[in-house]
């Protein structure tokens, strides 16, 4: 996972699978950041087709209607990018999860944005991995798949899926694939064409409120985040951040709580190891200097954290082929 901006010999074919009763923000956060990505890298880095389960289209809740191959069609590819969002069980077809089955082994990688979670759940494709879905259906999804380690996360990588809870983690998720493809500055310039700003970490919990919400409901939490996101090399105690924003630890602890679902600790520490992560992708420095830089002492401690965050060493995610 290079930051070289690896160019490849051809560009990458992509099948942005479309369910009826998808939300349509959720299919625009799937596709534009590809097509932004052609646009700002000057050539073409994604060629993309829509996919439908049968031959008929696919209508969205705006009643936007994505006419697209049948999915019985499709052999092969590099990218598969599942756009779902309600009435899953009736999506969720005998027909539809045996070709699920069928093509996801023959597919690069696979990426599911709101909903479609649940449909490679039930197709038994993410069992033995990490997933998240949409936040009111983490719940339900946890119980109804046990072979899969739900997490609340905004979007979570495992193996070669990679699943996002609603539309703007789907986003998110979409940047970080162009990425760890072809580099962190087009990613950055791809954001910046949205004036979207994707600083929050992948595995920060599922909220339905805003980053300005969180400001304006739970201002000590967004203030302490914001000292934590200033401090990464060498990190704050949390009661020196209590004290920064005028409260003891345990009220600190429990404003966290309530606005994040998570301790302050669990907090700094995802932010610390998304930034291990970004480091490990866009520079070349030495796994020891990248601990260093993310406030661990210990490259063994470090190393332990980067693969239960990200499910590999450094080394294996900047040798992970392209």
């Amino acid at each position: 996972m290079a930051n070289t901006e690896k160019i490849l010999a051809k560009p990458l074919d992509t099948a942005v699978l479309t369910f009826s009763d998808s939300n349509t923000l959720s299919f625009a956060a799937a596709v534009d950041p590809l097509r932004a990505a052609n646009r700002r890298a000057g050539r073409t880095l994604f060629q993309w087709r829509f996919v439908t389960p049968t031959d008929a289209p696919a209508t969205l809740t705006s009643g936007v209607e994505v006419h697209g191959t049948a999915l019985s069609q499709i052999d092969s590819c590099d990218l598969l990018v599942i756009v779902a969002g309600f009435n899953l069980e009736a999506h969720a077809t005998p027909a539809l999860l045996a070709t699920l089955r069928r093509l996801a082994p023959r597919a690069g990688q696979v990426l599911a944005i709101d909903g479609a979670s649940w449909l490679l759940a039930r197709a038994g494709l993410l069992n033995g991995h990490r997933a998240t879905t949409h936040w009111e259906d983490l719940e339900s999804f946890a119980a109804r798949f046990d072979g899969v380690e739900t997490l609340a996360h905004r979007f979570v990588q495992s193996g070669k899926f990679a699943t996002a809870g609603a539309a703007m983690s789907g986003l998110d998720m979409m940047l970080r694939l162009i990425e760890e493809r072809f580099g962190a500055r087009l990613a950055q310039e791809v954001a910046g064409a949205f004036l979207h700003d994707p600083s929050l970490p992948a595995d920060l919990p599922q909220n339905p409120a805003s980053r300005q919400s969180l400001a304006r409901h739970h201002p000590a939490v967004a203030r302490a985040l914001a000292l934590m996101q200033a401090n990464v090399e060498t990190p704050l105690g949390i009661a020196a951040l209590a004290t920064a924003v005028s409260l003891s630890p345990r009220v600190l602890e429990l404003r966290f709580k309530a606005a994040l679902g998570q301790s302050p600790k669990a907090t700094y520490l995802a932010l610390r190891l998304s930034e291990a992560h970004r480091l490990a992708l866009d520079t070349s420095l030495p796994v020891q200097d990248i601990a260093l830089a993310t406030g661990f002492a210990s490259q063994a401690s470090f190393a332990r954290a980067f693969r239960a965050a990200h499910g590999n060493s450094v080394r294996s995610l900047r040798g992970r082929p392209q």
